[in-house]
């Protein structure tokens, strides 16, 4: 009895999706298309995946990298052939720039409708180049599929993690699309995937081979997926501060940590003076311009620099001099464990300038005349959240200005909320998705950060299919435009007029009337107690909501972080002469 191309079809998807299990894939992010039937169907059957349906294609690679950070582990993102497969490239480049595991499926059309006009068909073998991991394009399934179905399935995966990115699947399915799953090949007899890869542990340069690197006065610079406590044990041990990025984990209370690092270090005068010997790097990348130039200036002066297993090779400055490969826990343990006396003065004194950076932010965002009455600003509001939402919650914010001012003016807490943000290629696209996405894979309330042209930009995320999960509450920084834009040089380069039309590009569209035209509950405010009763209500426990928050005009904000740094650097120079 001959078995038709549909089941053929039918049973190598489910071979597939069923190495994915194994690997431990448990969510899926498909988008309505004819050509994905046969894979759509085969993760639809298993009940150990969840299925989540957007509608549009740029929108579901964002949000499939929101579950690939909420659950640690590579979601699925199926489309069908066509535009659709080209809409996923922006997705694709977020996740592989940021180092986060993602397998992308794309359905196409066999070989035979290829080059002839047929509807849909576009060349989607290598569609994202460089931005992939690894990509494979296996044609039509045919036979039994013995062993590679498996391997197709399981390689993905590994490739993924290990490559820490995005892999493409191109699957070209014929008609009939409809078929019936027989028998599987064969899996490994444990229950675990057809490959599995472990990477080396030992670092390939211990940390004895760098000791006098140790005994210098140092600093440690602690970005993304950095390890928290084994950084604050190796600070204590060498005397070193940790200048901590808000998504590190370690904007803590402990005498180790520095906050304001770039505050502190935007006078000349101040950085010359805190200038390091030894620079550790862990972790993804400040989003600070300030201090990666601190970085730079200190290596090309002689600071040697070095990163412990960093996801990518990120050194923009070219001052790397060590890269540490290997298991970062077990270098960091042997850091600890070398013979160090540490440099007599040399952390106080960064204790000292990040109390007076923090007393200064703290004067001016209380007494400054934009501030009068509990007004929100932009800085305000970053640091208002970084003190007030509980550790339970996640805190996702869009990577132009509220990363830079939570990352700025964010403070220190015992238990600080769990912060995310699209750092890869440091876009505003797809921040509702990516944050939509978050909520829906984890089990903590969600609130997401964002001005008003990211909201806009990624409105089709605010559709709903019926299928929400999660709570995620989305704040809107409403300034009027890209006030981003007021921070380089082309505010002054350019005419105003001209500026605002290429630059600023200050929409008409009201956020608040967006947001209630897609059924999202909405709350209007412009005080922090206003603020404050907008979370209480929503987070935790809307499914979706908004709270759009006036805040200052563009250049009203713009001077106002000038004075913020400047009465930073005012207190800091003084802490220094102590």
């Amino acid at each position: 009895m001959s078995v038709s191309s549909g089941d053929v079809q039918a049973t190598f998807c489910a071979t597939v999706v069923d190495e994915w299990i194994r690997a431990g894939v448990a969510h899926a992010v498909v988008c309505p298309g004819s050509r994905s039937t046969p894979l759509v169907l085969a993760l639809a059957d298993r009940e150990e995946v969840a299925v989540h349906v957007r509608l549009d294609e740029r929108g579901a690679c964002f949000y499939a990298i929101g579950l690939s950070l909420a659950t640690g582990t590579p979601a699925v993102v199926v489309t069908t052939s066509g535009t659709a497969a080209a809409e996923l490239h922006a997705g694709i480049l977020e996740a592989s720039h940021a180092g986060i595991p993602l397998i992308v499926c794309t359905a196409d059309r066999p070989a035979r409708l290829h080059h002839v006009g047929a509807p849909q068909t576009v060349e989607q073998a290598n569609l994202f180049a460089g931005a992939v991991r690894w990509s494979f394009e296996p044609g039509l399934a045919h036979g039994s599929g013995d062993d590679w179905w498996r391997s197709v399935g399981a390689r993905a995966v590994a490739e993924a993690v290990v490559g820490a990115g995005p892999v493409h699947l191109n699957l070209a399915f014929d008609e009939p699309l409809f078929g019936q799953a027989g028998p599987l090949p064969p899996g490994r007899p444990d229950g675990t995937g057809w490959h599995r890869v472990s990477q080396g542990t030992g670092a390939h340069l211990d940390a004895a081979g760098l000791i006098d690197l140790w005994r210098r006065p140092g600093v440690i610079v602690a970005g993304g997926s950095a390890a928290p406590g084994e950084l604050l044990a190796v600070a204590d041990h060498l005397g070193w501060p940790v200048l901590a990025d808000p998504r590190s984990g370690l904007r803590l209370d402990h005498r180790a940590v520095v906050a304001a690092a770039d505050a502190i270090l935007r006078d000349a005068e101040v950085a010359d003076a805190l200038a390091p010997q030894a620079v550790l790097i862990v972790g993804d990348p400040w989003a600070s311009r300030v201090l990666a130039e601190f970085i730079g200036s200190a290596g090309r002066s002689g600071a040697e620099v070095v990163a412990v297993d960093p996801p990518s090779w990120t050194d923009p400055a070219r001052v790397v001099h060590h890269v540490i490969r290997g298991d970062r826990g077990e270098f960091l343990a042997s850091l600890v464990a070398q013979p160090v006396v540490a440099a007599p003065g040399w952390r106080p004194r960064w204790e000292r300038v990040e109390a007076a950076a923090q007393g200064a932010i703290d004067q001016i965002l209380a007494l400054d005349p934009l501030t009068a009455g509990g007004r929100t600003t932009e800085p305000g509001t970053l640091r208002h959240l970084s003190l007030v939402l509980e550790s339970t919650t996640m805190l996702f914010v869009s990577s132009s200005m509220p990363v830079r001012d939570l990352e700025w003016y964010g403070v220190t807490r015992a238990h600080p909320p769990t912060v995310l943000a699209n750092r890869g290629a440091n876009g505003i696209d797809g921040v509702t998705s990516s944050a939509l996405g978050v909520a829906a894979g984890g089990d903590r309330p969600v609130v997401a950060v964002l001005g008003d042209l990211a909201f806009l930009h990624d409105a089709s995320a605010l559709v709903s299919l019926g299928d929400d999960r999660g709570s995620c509450t989305v704040v809107v920084l409403d300034n009027g435009g890209g006030g981003i834009f007021s921070f380089l040089p082309q505010a002054e380069a350019l005419a105003h007029e001209r500026f605002e039309r290429l630059f600023a590009t200050p929409p008409k569209a009201s956020v608040s009337a967006v947001a209630r035209g897609f059924g999202w509950p909405v709350a209007d405010v412009s005080t922090f107690l206003g603020l404050d009763d907008a979370l209480k209500r929503f987070v935790g426990q809307e499914p979706r909501s908004v709270i759009r928050v006036e805040v200052p005009s563009r250049a009203d904000n713009l001077a106002l972080h000038g004075r913020i740094h400047a009465a930073v650097a005012e207190a800091v120079r003084a802490a220094l002469e102590e």
